[in-house]
């Protein structure tokens, strides 16, 4: 059965460019961007209860966009002043420019980081060692960030700000399509939360990453792209490859 709709569970692209778009053009294909999770903050009795007190810190470590949103929300919601003077460590340069949207930019307080991996920062990180640090991070992280300022002895308290939650359709939204492309574990997890009684049948899925992956089989579903490949290290690419190749012939 030929691919003529494809959902992808991301966001629109803000940019026409977007090589999904050269896919749908060049092969007749119709492709939707309807995210199957969202980002949410956690509520405030909640960042109370980890027994946090954001005014006592001095420096705040980024690695998302994610993070700064729902650090500045849950200050204000919480109506914690943050002082001029407060420090800012975000993972690369475009975390940090993000910052804009919250305060005024100033080098002199934002440090950032040019591979996306916290230990990039470190050597900013120990220059202020003296620091009391703030990292938010979602209800489900792994201790990488933890464990590497320990190892430094920086004084830091992780708190969870956000959560990732199922993204549900509602029964307006028309549900036919021929592939579905999934980018986390917690995609496929909304897919079985919004439809339980989901029969793959005919419907192709493709995957980025291998814990994607590994959750579309331990869903019990059958794995039909998975990306990246040497051949296509991009999901624009491999998706491209499998739909000319089942959409040829007849």
């Amino acid at each position: 059965m030929k691919i003529k709709k494809v959902l992808v569970s991301q966001p629109k692209p803000a940019s026409e460019k977007s090589p999904y778009y050269d896919i749908a053009d060049k092969y007749g294909v119709k492709i939707d961007f309807r995210p199957f999770i969202k980002v949410v903050s956690v509520s405030a009795k909640e960042v109370r209860q980890q027994k946090v007190s954001i005014p006592e810190f001095t420096a705040v470590i980024f690695t998302s966009r994610h993070a700064i949103d729902h650090f500045f929300h849950l200050c204000e919601e919480m109506r914690v002043n943050i002082p001029e003077t407060m420090k800012y460590f975000c993972v690369t340069e475009q975390v940090a420019l993000y910052i804009q949207k919250y305060v005024q930019y100033r080098k002199r307080k934002i440090f950032f980081g040019a591979t996306g991996k916290v230990e990039d920062l470190m050597p900013s990180i120990l220059k202020h060692k003296t620091e009391n640090f703030l990292v938010p991070v979602s209800d489900v992280h792994n201790d990488d960030i933890k464990n590497l300022l320990d190892k430094n002895k920086i004084k830091h308290q992780e708190v969870v700000m956000y959560r990732t939650v199922s993204n549900d359709f509602t029964p307006e939204e028309e549900f036919d399509y021929d592939m579905l492309i999934f980018f986390s574990p917690s995609g496929v997890s909304s897919l079985q939360k919004n439809f339980p009684n989901f029969d793959q049948k005919d419907i192709r899925i493709g995957t980025f990453g291998t814990t994607t992956a590994q959750a579309v089989r331990d869903a019990g579903l059958r794995l039909d792209l998975e990306a990246p490949t040497v051949k296509a290290p991009s999901m624009t690419a491999a998706l491209e490859m499998f739909i000319k190749e089942t959409n040829k012939g007849k």
